[in-house]
C-alpha cells in the first residue's frame, strides 16, 4: 500500500491511496473461512460448505469490505501521523473508470486544510471594558422590592397605581371567562392605567387587549389563551372586578434584616444597602464580563485576515449531514456557519500559541464548583465532597452536559487570558445605562 499527498494550493491537498492485493488478500480469506465455519446451506453439513462456493457466495462483499475498512484506517493513520489540521472531512473523488472487478485500487481524497493564522491582540481601537455599579436607584428599588415581598395584603377601597386587583375577564366571541389577578405596574400605558385607577369592587371596565400590557405573556396568562392566540390579538373584553388589594411595606427593621439574612450580619439599613450593593455587582460582573468576551471575539474575527478553503467546505457541506444539499443551500449554510468557523480557528490558535489547556481533573473542578453554587442557592452551604464527586460524576457522564461545561471553562480560561494580555478601555456607568448601551 502506498499514500502520497500532493498540496493543490496552501488551503487544498489530494491524498491518494493505492491498495493492491497483498494488503487485504490475507484478511478476506481469514474472514471467508469463518463463513464456512458458519455457513448453513442446505445439502452440506455445518462447516463442510466447499470453499468455492463460498467464495462465489461471499467472496466479492467480503474483499469490498475489508478494502474499505483498510482505507478508512490507512487514511486516519496518515492524517494523525502527517500531523495534517484538515477542515470538514476527506473528500472522496469519484473516478469514472473506477471497478471492483480487480485486484489493486486507487483511490483519492480531497483535503480542505486549516489555514495559517498570526493573532495580534494589540487592539488598534481599544475594546470597551464595562464596570457595572449599583447606584442609589436600584439599590433604593431593591429595597423596596424586599419590603413588597414580606409585606402583608390588605383590602383597599379604591384602586391605586400600586394595587392588585382580582377580578374576571369575559369575551363572548372568544369564548373567554378567565378568573386572574393582575397588578396595575404590569398595565401599559397612561390610558389605559387611568381605567384601572379608582375603581372600586363591582366596577365593570372595558378593556382593549392590544397593548394593555406591557408583556405578552402577562396577557397570554390573564386571559388563558395560548401565545399562538394571543399574537396580534386585538379585541375588547370586559373586566369584572372582584377584589383590590394594596401591599402594605415591611418595616426596615431586624426582624426583616433576620428574615433576609439568616446569619445575623446586617443590622442596619446602611449595612442592608452595601450587602444589596456587593450581591448586584457580583451579578452584574458575570454579565460584564460575558459582554466583554463577546467584544474580543467580535474584535478578533474582524481584525484577523485568513482565507479559508470556501469551495471545499461548501462541496463538503453538500454531503456532511443526512439530507443531501444542493450547491446554493450548501453556498447559504457556509455563509451562516463562517464566522462561527472563523472564530473557532482563532480560539485554537489562541489556545494553542499560549499553551492554554483543559485537562479532566479540571473539568471536574469546574463542574463540582458549579454545583456547589446551585446547591448554596437552596441552602446546602456545605455539601460532602463525596456527594459532589457523584454528582458531578453524573453530569459529566452526559455527552451534552460535559460539552456544554467544557465550552464554559474554556471561556473561562480565555477571559483570563485576555484580561492580563489585552489593554482595554474601562468605563464604570449604571446597569440601566449598561443596558441602554451595549443592548439598545
Amino acid at each position: 500500500m502506498n499514500i502520497t499527498k500532493e498540496n493543490v494550493d496552501a488551503l487544498n491537498a489530494v491524498v491518494k491511496v493505492d491498495i493492491v492485493a497483498e494488503d487485504y488478500k490475507a484478511k478476506v480469506e481469514e474472514v471467508l473461512l469463518d463463513y464456512r465455519k458458519k455457513a448453513d446451506i442446505p445439502g452440506f453439513r455445518k462447516g463442510h460448505v466447499p470453499m468455492g462456493m463460498v467464495k462465489k457466495q461471499y467472496g466479492k462483499s467480503v474483499m469490498i469490505d475489508e478494502v474499505n475498512k483498510l482505507l478508512q484506517e490507512s487514511l486516519n493513520k496518515f492524517l494523525t501521523e502527517e500531523k495534517l489540521d484538515i477542515l470538514g472531512n476527506p473528500l472522496p473523488r469519484v473516478q469514472d473508470n473506477f471497478s471492483w472487478d480487480t485486484d489493486n485500487f486507487s483511490f483519492e481524497f480531497e483535503l480542505g486544510l486549516a489555514p495559517e493564522i498570526k493573532i495580534d491582540l494589540s487592539a488598534k481601537k481599544k475594546i470597551t471594558q464595562y464596570n457595572i455599579v449599583a447606584d442609589d436607584a436600584l439599590i433604593t428599588k431593591e429595597i423596596e422590592n424586599l419590603q413588597s415581598r414580606f409585606g402583608k395584603m390588605k383590602a383597599i377601597t379604591e384602586a391605586t397605581e400600586n394595587a392588585n386587583i382580582t377580578g374576571t375577564f369575559t369575551n363572548e366571541e372568544k369564548e373567554i371567562n378567565k378568573k386572574a389577578t393582575i397588578n396595575l405596574a404590569d398595565i401599559k400605558g397612561k390610558t389605559n392605567l387611568k381605567k384601572f385607577v379608582g375603581s372600586k369592587v363591582g366596577d365593570v371596565l372595558e378593556l382593549k387587549t392590544k397593548g394593555l400590557f406591557a408583556d405578552d405573556h402577562k396577557l397570554m396568562g390573564a386571559l388563558g389563551l395560548s401565545h399562538d392566540d394571543i399574537h396580534g390579538l386585538d379585541i375588547v373584553v370586559k373586566f369584572s372586578i372582584e377584589e383590590i388589594t394594596e401591599t402594605e411595606l415591611a418595616e426596615l427593621d431586624q426582624e426583616l434584616f433576620d428574615k433576609l439574612f439568616t446569619d445575623g450580619s446586617v443590622t442596619s439599613v446602611t449595612l442592608l444597602k452595601e450587602k444589596i450593593k456587593e450581591d448586584a455587582e457580583k451579578q452584574f460582573q458575570t454579565q460584564a464580563d460575558q459582554q466583554l468576551l463577546n467584544a474580543v471575539t467580535e474584535y478578533l474575527v474582524e481584525n484577523t485576515k485568513f482565507e479559508l478553503p470556501s469551495a471545499f467546505l461548501q462541496k463538503w457541506l453538500q454531503n456532511a449531514g443526512e439530507k443531501e444539499l444542493t450547491e446554493e443551500q450548501a453556498a447559504e449554510e457556509y455563509a451562516k456557519s463562517e464566522k462561527g468557523l472563523r472564530y473557532q480557528l482563532i480560539e485554537g490558535q489562541v489556545m494553542k500559541d499560549n499553551d492554554i489547556k483543559l485537562d479532566y481533573a479540571e473539568l471536574v473542578d469546574y463542574a463540582k464548583g458549579f454545583i456547589r453554587t446551585q446547591m448554596a442557592q437552596f441552602g446546602n452551604m456545605n455539601p460532602e465532597e463525596k456527594e459532589l464527586d457523584d454528582i458531578a460524576a453524573r453530569i459529566l457522564g452526559n455527552q451534552e452536559e460535559a460539552k456544554r461545561l467544557q465550552e464554559q471553562l474554556v471561556s473561562h480560561k480565555l477571559l483570563t487570558f485576555y484580561k492580563e494580555n489585552i489593554t482595554f478601555k474601562t468605563k464604570e456607568l449604571s446597569y440601566e445605562d449598561f443596558i441602554k448601551e451595549v443592548y439598545k
